[in-house]
């Protein structure tokens, strides 16, 4: 750490005392901090791509489709210093803020990791790792309207609902997922799950919501050997109306059925068929993914993707368990897009074959999703800071643009038509 950061981290940690009981602090409930947002502007909305710059702690607003031009930044931690504060005063919360920082972080806060929009447009609600939170922020002001402590000390992947309505995240530390109003930060539900709770998808018709718990994936013990240290990693599905469990789907059972013994039964980045009878999945450490009928319950084809040359054997080596993580399918169900993080590239791969396309460069790809006009694949390249696309129907890169520092998710949203930016950024 440099002299001048740690000057500001003692600025931050040892004021006051009167100025740090002001503070909110608490876990598992919503803390107003702005009147609620107003209505979206008269000229309607218009559908454009949420980054997320994890460690800049900022949320570029890009086109989202054509040349996926820049329209805006956001910063998604204008409370920083009044939650450092917070943070500085509880040690417990500091060691969690500083293991975040030197685990999952690589050295650096996790500002931002995944955001959606609300349904008029008005707001972006954002999950923040290293403040184990939830925020809701104007996109007008940038002020906050709401903000939800989430039980633990982590907050990771969150869903929204097909309605748009409801906002589901994970709280990575203890193994609980949290619903809440997507407009009020009200939590709706919850639900438990396995050890270190991932990616949320709800189903098409709402009526279900998916989550994947990657157990442990932190410490040095990458070793086949130490996998049972990895904790307890299984698919939880719930009611998304009573939150009640419905279905448990531990992959170790279906991958040792499938003649893959050798790989973990951590489930990463996943997607659904368009009628959602079969569901594509990566898992760590492996350079491929897998597919999985799920009326029949069982693992029914394996897709393996070349292994860079470049790319260090030294399983510790690859950033939180995660050999590949992202993956998006074409709207007609006919294309995967897979991001092979530690592989540096990205390649669309034919679902009926499974015959991969060209494999296009890409520093460190940490995300896929598809285009507002869907025809494109679109990859957060954390390692050189861009968001690239790249054609379905070729396999060809189409266009990239410049983001923050360290982006991650990639998400569909809408803002008012007439957006820039907030005005008081």
């Amino acid at each position: 750490m440099s002299a001048a950061r740690t000057r500001g981290a003692r600025r931050l940690l040892l004021g006051s005392l009167a100025a740090a009981l002001a503070l909110t602090v608490g876990g598992g409930g919503t803390v107003a901090a702005a009147p609620p947002s107003a209505p979206a502007a008269p000229g309607g909305l218009r559908e454009v791509m949420f980054v997320g710059n994890n460690w800049d702690g900022t949320a570029d607003v890009i086109e989202a489709s054509g040349d996926f031009a820049r329209i805006g930044r956001i910063n998604v931690i204008p409370d920083r210093e009044r939650r450092m504060w917070e943070i500085g005063l509880n040690p417990l919360k500091l060691a969690f803020f500083l293991g975040i920082r030197q685990g999952p972080g690589e050295g650096h806060d996790q500002f931002v990791d995944d955001m959606y929009a609300t349904p008029d447009g008005s707001a972006m609600v954002v999950s923040r790792p290293s403040f184990a939170d939830v925020v809701s922020i104007d996109l007008r002001t940038g002020a906050l309207n709401w903000r939800f402590p989430v039980s633990g000390f982590r907050s990771d992947h969150m869903a929204v609902s097909p309605d748009g309505t409801r906002v589901a995240v994970s709280a990575s530390t203890s193994n609980t997922v949290h619903v809440l109003d997507i407009t009020t930060g009200k939590q709706v539900g919850s639900f438990a799950t396995g050890d270190k709770p991932h990616e949320n998808v709800f189903t098409a018709d709402g009526r279900h919501l998916w989550n994947m718990a990657i157990g442990e994936v932190t410490t040095a013990l990458d070793d086949p050997f130490w996998d049972w240290t990895k904790g307890d990693r299984r698919i939880t599905v719930v009611d998304a109306r009573t939150f009640e469990q419905v279905r448990v789907i531990d992959m170790r059972a279906r991958l040792d059925a499938f003649g893959r013994k050798d790989l973990s039964d951590a489930v990463r980045p996943v997607a659904f068929t368009p009628d959602e009878s079969k569901l594509y999945f990566q898992v760590s450490f492996f350079n491929g993914f897998l597919e999985y009928d799920i009326a029949t319950d069982r693992i029914t084809r394996v897709k393996t993707l070349p292994e860079n040359p470049a790319t260090d054997p030294d399983r510790t080596t690859w950033v939180n368990d995660s050999r590949h993580h992202g993956m998006s399918m074409s709207p007609d169900g006919s294309k995967l897009c897979v991001a092979a993080t530690m592989d540096d590239y990205a390649t669309v791969v034919d679902r009926g074959t499974l015959r991969e396309g060209p494999l296009v460069e890409a520093s460190k790809p940490y995300w896929a999703t598809v285009s507002g006009d869907g025809r494109s694949c679109v990859i957060s390249e954390s390692g050189t800071d861009r968001v690239t696309a790249i054609d379905f129907a070729t396999g060809r890169k189409v266009a990239s643009v410049s983001v923050g520092d360290h982006p991650q998710r990639v998400r569909l949203a809408r803002v008012p038509a007439d957006w820039t930016g907030p005005t008081s950024r």
